[in-house]
C-alpha cells in the first residue's frame, strides 16, 4: 500500500530516524539540516570559533553526573525499545512517541513562554467574566430597577452562557483548530461584552451578557489543549499548574478594578434620563481588556502543530516545529543547532457550591448587623415639619403626619406601617427599599419622586397625587457593604497563591492522582471549621483556607483531562467536563443560595461529602505523570 505520507516525510538511510528533512534541495522550499552534514574547517561558525573540543567538555563529567543529552537520549531508546516489544502499538501511540521527542528537540523556551503569556490573558479573561455580574449588580440594579428575580437571572446567565460555549468550542477546536476557534470566541466575548456596557434595558443587558459567555467559555477547553501540545512531557504537570494562576490574576483583576472604579459613581455621563453611563459601565469595559490583548497577542502565535499532523497537514506542520525550535534556541545563544525531523508513521460540583455561598452568607451576616441597628418610631405626631435630611433604617409604626414637607431628601431602608399622612407634599425624593404598608394618605401630592403606586402595599389612597414620577432608580448611597464584598473576593482570588504555587512545584514529583485527591480529603476537612465559628470574619478567613487548599485539585483536574484524552477529542472532552463544571455552577449557586438564613449544616454537609467522594474516586485514577501525550 502507498504511504500517505510519502510526500511529506523524507526517509534516511542506515535505520537512523533522526536525518534531513529536504537534504540536497531535492525538495524545494525546505532547508531542515540533518544531524551531520559537509562542513569547510574555515567555515565554521563564529559561535564555535576559538574553542577545542576540551574546552567544550560537560562541567558534570567531573562529579560523575550524566550530561542532559545523554539522558535524554537514553530515555529515547528505552522509549523506542518499548515500543519495539510492544507489537500492538497503534500509529496514533507511534506518532505521539515521535511527537515527543520532536518537542524535547524544541526545547522549552522563549516560543512557549510567549505562548504562556498570550494565552493566559485568555484564562484571565475566564476568571473575570465569573466575576463581572456579581460586581455590577449593586449598582445596575439602581440604574434598571431590577427585581430579585431578575437580579438572580442576571447571576445565573453568564454561566449558563459560559456552559454553552464550552461544550460548543471544546468540539469546534477539535474539527477547525485550536487557534483560529479560540481567536472566534475571544471576539465574540469582546464584541458583546462592550455592547453590554451600553445597553439601558435589563432585557439587552441580559442578552448581551449571555452571548459574551458563549464566547468566552472556549477560552478555558481550548487553552489548556492549545498550550499542552507545545509542551514536552517532564514540563507539561508543572507549566500547565502555573498556567492554572492567570484564572486567580482574572479574580483579582476584577475585584480590585471594581474596588477602584464602582464606588466612583460619578465617573460617566448622562444624556436626559433615557441614556446613562455610570462607574459600573466603565467597570465592564475594563474587564474585556484581557481578552483583547489576548486576541491580539494569538495574532502573532501559530497553531497546534499536533492538531495540523493530525489532520494531514504536515509540511505547515513541520514549518511551525521549525519556527518554534529556532525561535526557543536563538534565544539560548545556539542558532546553529540543527532542526532534526523524525520519520512520522501515518496516523489520521463542590467548589462552586461554597464558592457561592460564601459571598451570599457575608451579604447576608451584613444585612441582619444592618437590621439589628435599624431605629423605630412608634405612635409619633409630626405636624407642619420640614423633612430636609434623609432618613435610612427606620421603621414608623402607627405614626400622624401632618401638613408636613419631605423635599429633596432620600429615604433608604424606610418603612411607615399603619400610619397617617394628611395634607402632606413629597418634591425631589430618591429612595430604595421604601414601602408604604396599610396607611392612608389623604390629600397628599407626590412631585418628582420615585414612590410609585407599587410602593404603597394596602393602602387608602383618598384625593392624592402623583406628577412627573421620576424614571429609573436614582438613588446613590455610598455602600460600605459593596466594597467590603470586593475585599473579600480580591482575598478569596489571593489566596489561591499559595495553593498555585505548591501544586505547579510538587506536580512533577508527587503526581497528578495524588495531588487532586489529597486536595479535596483536606478540602473536606476545612468545611468543617465552619461549624467553629460564623462570624463576618471568620467566614472569610475560612473562604481563603478552603480556596487556597482547593485549587490545587483544580490544577491537577486540568493537567490530568488534558493528558487522559487523544488530540483529536481532547478539546471535545475538555469542553463537556467544562459544560458540566458550569452547570454545576448554576445549581450551586440556585441550591446554596436557597439555604442563606436557613441552615448552615446542609451546605457544609452537602459540600463535605462531595470532596471526599471525589477524592477518594480521583486516588482511584491512572497517573498519567509520565504518559506521552496521545
Amino acid at each position: 500500500m502507498a504511504d500517505p505520507y510519502q510526500n511529506n516525510v523524507y526517509h534516511q538511510g542506515g535505520g537512523d530516524p533522526y536525518g534531513t528533512y529536504g537534504e540536497g534541495g531535492d525538495q524545494e522550499g525546505y532547508g531542515y539540516q540533518g544531524e551531520s552534514y559537509p562542513q569547510e574547517e574555515d567555515a565554521a561558525s563564529d559561535a564555535t570559533e576559538g574553542h577545542d573540543d576540551e574546552d567544550q567538555m560537560y562541567e558534570g563529567e567531573y562529579q560523575g553526573i550524566p550530561h542532559p543529552d545523554e539522558v535524554k537520549a537514553a530515555q529515547r531508546a528505552a522509549r523506542a525499545k518499548a515500543r519495539q516489544a510492544q507489537a500492538g502499538a497503534t500509529e496514533l501511540e507511534e506518532l505521539a512517541e515521535q511527537y515527543e521527542d520532536i518537542m524535547e528537540d524544541c526545547g522549552h523556551g522563549r516560543f512557549q513562554w510567549s505562548l504562556f503569556i498570550v494565552l493566559g490573558l485568555a484564562l484571565m479573561a475566564d476568571g473575570v467574566e465569573c466575576f463581572v455580574v456579581g460586581f455590577v449588580l449593586p449598582s445596575a440594579e439602581k440604574d434598571m430597577c431590577l427585581s430579585n428575580g431578575e437580579k438572580g437571572m442576571l447571576g445565573l446567565i453568564v454561566f449558563l452562557g459560559m456552559m454553552v460555549g464550552a461544550f460548543i468550542w471544546g468540539g469546534m477546536a477539535d474539527k477547525l483548530g485550536r487557534r483560529k476557534c479560540l481567536i472566534w470566541a475571544l471576539t465574540i466575548n469582546c464584541v458583546f461584552a462592550f455592547l453590554s456596557s451600553f445597553a439601558q434595558g435589563y432585557g439587552f443587558f441580559l442578552f448581551f451578557r449571555l452571548i459574551s459567555g458563549i464566547g468566552i467559555g472556549g477560552s478555558v477547553p481550548i487553552v489548556y489543549s492549545y498550550f499542552s501540545e507545545f509542551l514536552q512531557m517532564d514540563k507539561r504537570g508543572e507549566h500547565l499548574s502555573w498556567l492554572c494562576m492567570f484564572w486567580m490574576v482574572g479574580g483579582i483583576y476584577a475585584s480590585f478594578t471594581a474596588w477602584g472604579i464602582i464606588p466612583h459613581y460619578g465617573w460617566g455621563f448622562s444624556m436626559g434620563t433615557e441614556f446613562q453611563f455610570h462607574s459600573w459601565r466603565v467597570f465592564v469595559l475594563v474587564c474585556a481588556l484581557p481578552a483583547i490583548t489576548s486576541l491580539v497577542g494569538l495574532m502573532f502565535m501559530p497553531e497546534s502543530p499536533r492538531f495540523l499532523l493530525e489532520n494531514a497537514k504536515h509540511d505547515e506542520a513541520w514549518m511551525i516545529l521549525k519556527n518554534v525550535h529556532d525561535t526557543n534556541w536563538r534565544a539560548k545563544g545556539q542558532p546553529e543547532k540543527v532542526f532534526q525531523v523524525p520519520t512520522l508513521t501515518p496516523t489520521g460540583y463542590y467548589y462552586y457550591g461554597l464558592g457561592v455561598w460564601f459571598p451570599d452568607m457575608i451579604k447576608y451576616l451584613q444585612q441582619e448587623e444592618y437590621e439589628s441597628k435599624v431605629k423605630v418610631f412608634h405612635r409619633e405626631r409630626v405636624e407642619r415639619f420640614h423633612f430636609n435630611f434623609s432618613l435610612e433604617n427606620q421603621i414608623h409604626r402607627e405614626g400622624e403626619y401632618i401638613n408636613d414637607k419631605f423635599i429633596n431628601i432620600q429615604m433608604k431602608s424606610v418603612k411607615f406601617e399603619d400610619s397617617l399622612f394628611e395634607d402632606c407634599y413629597f418634591e425631589d425624593i430618591e429612595s430604595t427599599e421604601t414601602i408604604f404598608e396599610n396607611c392612608t394618605i389623604r390629600s397628599t401630592v407626590f412631585y418628582n419622586t420615585d414612590l410609585y403606586e407599587e410602593r404603597f402595599i394596602d393602602c387608602r389612597l383618598e384625593n392624592t397625587t402623583f406628577l412627573h414620577n421620576k424614571k429609573g432608580c436614582h438613588l446613590d448611597i455610598d455602600e460600605e457593604n459593596d466594597v467590603l464584598i470586593y475585599l473579600v473576593s480580591f482575598l478569596g482570588s489571593l489566596a489561591v497563591l499559595p495553593g498555585n504555587i505548591i501544586s505547579a512545584l510538587f506536580m512533577e514529583k508527587i503526581g497528578r492522582v495524588k495531588i487532586i485527591g489529597l486536595s479535596m480529603l483536606i478540602s473536606a476537612g476545612c468545611t468543617f471549621f465552619l461549624f467553629l465559628s460564623f462570624s463576618q470574619a471568620a467566614i472569610i478567613a475560612w473562604q481563603c483556607l478552603f480556596c487556597g487548599v482547593s485549587v490545587a485539585a483544580w490544577n491537577g483536574i486540568e493537567v490530568i483531562t488534558v493528558e487522559l484524552y487523544p488530540a483529536s477529542k481532547r478539546a471535545t472532552a475538555f469542553g463537556v467536563l467544562n459544560a458540566l463544571c458550569k452547570l454545576a455552577a448554576i445549581l450551586g449557586t440556585s441550591i446554596f443560595a436557597s439555604f442563606v438564613g436557613v441552615t448552615k449544616v446542609v451546605p457544609i454537609l452537602l459540600s463535605c461529602t462531595a470532596l471526599v467522594c471525589g477524592g477518594l474516586v480521583a486516588l482511584k485514577l491512572p497517573e498519567t505523570r509520565e504518559k506521552i501525550l496521545q
